[in-house]
């Protein structure tokens, strides 16, 4: 039976707490959705969300989907509502999918609280609901909601449930863990129980996990270890509460640790772009340490790691970090020895092989750095300026000589706040007194220091400031503390580059990181 990989990030995923999609956000990412090889998509719920009945509409035209099936999210009947008089299910069919997924529930409590019918009368509308849609010519798949929960306390009512929706014509069933409380035991228990208390082989059911116990993605796994072929999730696990169980993760675990090709040829190793730019479209800033698809998922800090990669990069990643389109980063800190600081210079296309001193200088530069504060983790362009002034012929040529700088801040009596900034500074030759205003010290001196270079350097109108941030560190307190500040460069082609600067005084640490970023940013331009 085939494996079918179903995503609901436009529906189940949209209920994050402070996630919102327009009609143009929920095309997007199910362009993304269908690069990277799902089977379904999930666009919504028509009739109920208008954003959603716009969506569908607009789908039809707008969305030329090369490896997914839409699909249309509704509920059963309503209680003592013929099918066919019913709005909601008359929206699903307008929505004109060619498939359509029901919420039933599955837990005799619900039934009889939450829908205040009859357990017969649920049987009836699961039933009626799935013939009618399946006449009309949609593959339909039902939603058991709260099915775990429900089989716990009445399992013969809730495998009724299931029994009927399959005979109806459901093509799977789903096991919903709607309040995410499972474990990965209990799921393979319940799914074993319920296929010998059915007789119904577990290709037929579905995963649907939410992660309030962490175990979404261990939960999921383990539904498919236990004969499961239909996985449900949601692009990097948004989803209502802690979320659901992330796609990503379960995708790439099936595909390259049970060998199960789930997806199409060459889609896994969309995943990260996909990861991201979905992040993008909905406002989240992408999670680092999210597995496979974060940036620190294949970044490795210690030395002893760092010597085992030297020789072959397997020894310590679990996978090769390119089957799912990442990388494998090198993290230059305290903890960094030789071998550590050879790959990641090596990842910045300078070789260290052949100079061995400069590894030595390098190394102990940068323990001797670390131990008083700075940090080059998120400063590549930094280290790879102190790399290189070790480095023979290789040496970053510094587009100017301090004199000094002065940075002046006055509070005028009307509460307006202006800061003025002069350098003083030797430009090839040159001695160059600059002065200009910014909307705060730092501004100021960065905007001074430009109005100083820009005649020698003209390309420095094309750069900006594109982050800036400080940290006061750990260890030290107060307006005495010491700072540590990062910014973020960028000059408008789509390079970006970040520089690092430490201090007690944060102007100071700001312009250790300023000098670095015009430093790096000119001698790549001259390149």
């Amino acid at each position: 039976m085939t494996f079918q990989v179903y995503d609901t990030t436009l529906r189940d995923g949209a209920q994050r707490e402070g996630l919102s999609y327009s009609v143009i956000d929920k095309l997007a990412v199910a362009r993304l959705l269908d690069e990277f090889g799902v089977g379904f998509i999930e666009g919504g719920w028509p009739g109920a969300v208008p954003k959603d009945t716009e969506f569908f509409r607009r789908a039809r035209t707008e969305l030329d989907l090369r490896h997914a099936l839409l699909v249309a999210f509704g509920a059963t009947r309503k209680a003592g509502v013929a099918v066919a008089d019913d709005p909601q299910v008359r929206a699903l069919l307008d929505a004109r999918t060619p498939a359509v997924a029901l919420v039933a529930k599955a837990d005799i409590r619900h039934v009889e609280r939450a829908l205040r019918t009859t357990g017969a009368e649920n049987l009836a509308m699961v039933r009626d609901t799935v013939a009618h849609l399946v006449a009309q010519g949609r593959r339909v798949f039902v939603d058991g909601e709260h099915f775990f929960d429900g089989f716990r306390h009445d399992p013969a009512y809730t495998a009724s449930v299931v029994e009927t929706a399959l005979a109806a014509g459901a093509e799977r069933f789903v096991l919903c863990d709607t309040n995410g409380g499972m474990l990965p035991s209990r799921v393979t228990a319940a799914i074993a129980d319920l296929t010998a208390r059915t007789g119904i082989a577990p290709e037929l059911f579905g995963m649907h996990a939410q992660n309030d116990t962490a175990c979404a993605v261990a939960n999921t796994i383990a539904a498919v270890e236990a004969g499961v072929r239909h996985v449900q999730g949601t692009a990097n696990g948004y989803g209502e509460r802690p979320g659901n169980a992330d796609l990503f993760a379960v995708v790439a675990n099936l595909q390259l640790k049970l060998g199960l090709p789930v997806l199409p040829d060459g889609c896994l190793e969309q995943m990260v772009r996909v990861s991201h730019a979905i992040a993008e479209i909905a406002n989240i800033a992408p999670d680092t340490h999210q597995a496979y698809a974060g940036a620190a998922a294949f970044a490795h800090k210690a030395g002893l790691h760092a010597s085992a990669i030297k020789v072959d990069p397997l020894l310590y990643n679990h996978v090769d970090p390119s089957v799912v389109g990442n990388d494998m980063r090198i993290l230059v800190t305290e903890m960094a020895g030789r071998a550590s600081i050879e790959l990641k210079s090596r990842e910045l296309g300078l070789d260290l092989a052949g100079h061995p001193d400069a590894v030595s200088k390098v190394t102990a530069r940068v323990k001797e750095l670390e131990a008083g504060g700075w940090s080059f983790e998120a400063a590549d362009a930094s280290f790879e300026l102190l790399v290189r002034s070790e480095l023979p012929d290789a040496a970053p040529v510094r587009p100017f000589a301090l004199e000094s700088y002065r940075v002046l801040v006055e509070h005028r009596e009307d509460g307006e706040v202006v800061s003025e900034a002069t350098v003083k500074i030797r430009v090839r030759g040159e001695r160059v007194i600059a002065t200009a205003e910014g909307n705060g010290p730092v501004n100021a001196l960065d905007e001074a220091l430009r109005v100083g270079l820009s005649r020698h350097y003209p390309e420095l109108r094309d750069f900006e400031l594109a982050d800036y941030k400080v940290r006061i560190l750990e260890g030290t307190h107060g307006t005495g503390a010491v700072t540590r500040v990062l910014v973020e460069t960028a000059d408008g082609t789509g390079r970006d580059w970040t520089t690092v600067g430490v201090h007690p005084n944060v102007v100071e640490a700001s312009w250790h990181a300023l000098v670095d970023a015009l430093t790096y940013g000119l001698d790549r331009a001259a390149v």
